[in-house]
């Protein structure tokens, strides 16, 4: 990936990404995380998912899209009838 600036953060999304796996009923782990996106095709290991948490790490689009997928809370069929 071409480096396009030389700042502290390498991506906007990290921080929103740890608080929505920690906030999972039951929580998501760094290595479940990564198995869940390695199911989706896209292949990260624990520590990516930790260095994208911590910033340091660039992100494109198909993979937010991806670690969205991931952590999206699945409805239930009482949330969406009452």
């Amino acid at each position: 990936m071409k480096q396009t600036r030389q700042g502290k953060f390498k991506n906007v999304c990290g921080s929103r990404i740890r608080e929505a796996r920690l906030k999972a009923k039951p929580q998501i782990s760094q290595e479940n995380l990564a198995g869940k996106m390695a199911a989706l095709g896209v292949l990260l290991d624990r520590s990516a998912v930790s260095r994208i948490e911590s910033r340091s790490r660039g992100l494109l689009d198909y993979k937010v899209q991806s670690l969205a997928r991931c952590l999206k809370p699945r409805s239930s069929k009482r949330a969406l009838s009452g």
